[in-house]
């Protein structure tokens, strides 16, 4: 294993698997979303090659070249701002939008798979640090969006998605992902119906987003290493 793609990628697994353990949970509840930016097909084959099939990217222009480039059989997440005059290629390329936070795009979504004749599942992005900067729906916005987007036949929420105010000690996220994982029982209770995903941290505090419950944890730096941009 002379790779250091392949060296991380081992220690991650073990990593993401020790923190389930720790917190009593099924290690197989935690999913590994390797975030792929700047990062070519072939090394992205590397990972393919050793059983990784869950992958992020930030922008549909660079998955639209990428994606083709890959075997089959993977599970492509846009995890990025998205506008809506980009919504029919997310829906051509994408299996899951984990960044809906306006109804505007969400029935663009719904339009657009609809007339591919696709169903797209998708998350809804909380702002739970309400930083202007950041995409995202307010928490207190995120039961009407939901409420509209369980309206719209093509779409299926099946959870939500964060990126909190960025701490360099990663126990000050935690109430980040605390506050994710209450809005989505509340939102559970209310409309009736499961959201079991939580997509929370990144490649310094996925380890907290696990303990508060993180289902999907989103890694790119401790992984493929820096990237420029």
């Amino acid at each position: 294993m002379d790779d250091p793609l392949e060296q991380n990628y081992s220690r991650l697994c073990t990593e993401i698997r020790r923190a389930a353990e720790k917190n009593r949970r099924n290690p197989g509840s935690v999913r590994l979303l390797a975030v792929s930016k700047k990062v070519p097909a072939e090394r992205l084959r590397v990972l393919w090659e050793l059983g990784q099939r869950l992958f992020g990217e930030n922008r549909v222009q660079e998955a639209r070249v990428k994606i083709p480039d890959m075997p089959n059989g993977g599970e492509w997440h846009f995890i990025g701002g998205l506008q809506t005059n980009k919504a029919k290629e997310a829906v051509e390329w994408f299996d899951v939008i984990e960044s809906v936070d306006r109804v505007e795009l969400a029935a663009e979504l719904q339009k657009r798979a609809e007339a591919a004749g696709k169903n797209l599942k998708v998350l809804i992005e909380v702002n739970v640090g309400g930083e202007a900067a950041k995409h995202g729906a307010k928490p207190e916005d995120a039961g009407a969006l939901l409420n509209a987007i369980n309206g719209m036949s093509r779409l299926e929420v099946t959870g939500l998605m964060a990126i909190p105010p960025f701490r360099e000690e990663p126990e000050e996220a935690r109430p980040f992902f605390r506050k994710l994982r209450q809005i989505r029982d509340q939102l559970e209770q209310s409309c009736g119906a499961a959201l079991p995903e939580l997509s929370m941290g990144m490649s310094h505090d996925f380890a907290v987003a696990i303990a508060e419950g993180a289902t999907l944890v989103r890694i790119g730096t401790a992984l493929f290493g820096p990237r420029a941009g």
